[in-house]
């Protein structure tokens, strides 16, 4: 629904209302910036928009301006920030809305302006009469995590934008290095169409190049190195970790939730449940489902059991100060190399 309705903008179909919720708040921006780029000509913004905020001004007000003519033409676009009467919350309103006045603009908006509703809440109050109105008269935007298929049509569709494209190889590794944090990968795209060049490809190796890797994915990769006995390469990533004054005890924590995720994956499965429903059991993304489903296969239950063990035993002993803290994740990872000596 999402990409559709950014579709319809990009072609000029733009709509009267529009109903912009959620927490996903780069998503409500960027439906923001794109109206703002579609709806007014570079001109226009210093006096054919207006933003509100419905906590400190009532929403007549802004009505009031969404039936004033356009100065010079064109359109209005007028953007009404914090509608908490669309919600069930108990908050002490600064101001009183006129909410009739709006039910009557919703039945019947003025053709000259386009009236965004920015609402930043997880659940609008259905029962709520106002709300129902607006969502049967609004082109509407729910912003929430993206899923696996639509991140990636996401960043195909940013690419594009920078005047590139990208490969699907190079969108899986920006996926693991990355994350779904949108913000981020926002910066990563814009940055690797950059160094790509105009009406040229990214691939996986640019990526590789100039992606930058969190924590949680060097730790990923480091597992991942682990899990495919390519024990030299895990230690490297440990040793760069350390040189950036990374905690070994924070390391181990990252570490332990990820065998976590695989041993959960792998029992989940096994009882029948598919990679989405394993996904909204855990709340975890689904690309990491997908990815953690891949590296417990080279792992048999009682490895993980011993793993997991193994784990937890270090944690202890780093707090109680048993052994050196950097010896014991060297000793981890060594011994998930020679795990199937263990067995």
């Amino acid at each position: 629904m999402l990409l559709d309705i950014w579709k319809q903008i990009k072609k000029n179909q733009i709509q009267p209302l529009y109903l912009l919720y959620g927490t996903e708040s780069f998503l409500i921006n960027e439906t923001k910036q794109l109206l703002m780029k579609h709806v007014l000509a570079d001109d226009e913004a210093d006096f054919n928009l207006s933003v509100y905020d419905l906590e400190e001004t009532p929403v007549e007000a802004a009505i009031e301006d969404a039936e004033t003519f356009p100065f010079m033409g064109g359109k209005r676009l007028i953007v009404l920030q914090n509608p908490v009467f669309l919600t069930s919350e108990k908050t002490r309103e600064k101001v009183e809305h006129n909410l009739s006045r709006l039910e009557a603009y919703l039945d019947q908006p003025a053709p000259y302006s386009v009236v965004v509703f920015a609402a930043p809440y997880e659940k609008l109050d259905e029962r709520k009469k106002i709300t129902k109105a607006l969502k049967r008269q609004a082109a509407i935007v729910e912003a929430k995590k993206l899923t696996e298929q639509e991140l990636r049509v996401w960043v195909k569709d940013r690419a594009f934008s920078n005047g590139v494209e990208i490969d699907d190889d190079a969108i899986d590794m920006m996926l693991i290095l990355s994350g779904n944090n949108l913000f981020i990968l926002t910066g990563e795209v814009d940055k690797l169409a950059l160094y790509a060049g105009r009406d040229t490809r990214i691939n996986s190796e640019m990526v590789d190049k100039l992606v930058a890797r969190s924590l949680e994915q060097n730790i990923f990769a480091l597992v991942d190195k682990a899990v495919h006995r390519k024990i030299d390469e895990a230690l490297r990533i440990y040793y760069d970790l350390l040189k950036q004054n990374e905690e070994p005890i924070k390391i181990l924590s990252v570490i332990t939730g990820q065998f976590r995720l695989i041993y959960q994956v792998k029992e989940l499965a096994r009882r029948g449940y598919g990679q989405q429903q394993i996904a909204g059991f855990l709340k975890v993304h689904p690309f990491r489902i997908k990815l953690a489903a891949g590296q417990a296969r080279s792992f048999t239950d009682e490895e993980l059991a011993r793993i997991m063990k193994m784990l937890a035993d270090a944690d202890y002993q780093m707090k109680s100060g048993g052994m050196k803290k950097g010896l014991l994740i060297e000793m981890i990872l060594l011994q998930l190399n020679g795990k199937d000596k263990q067995k």
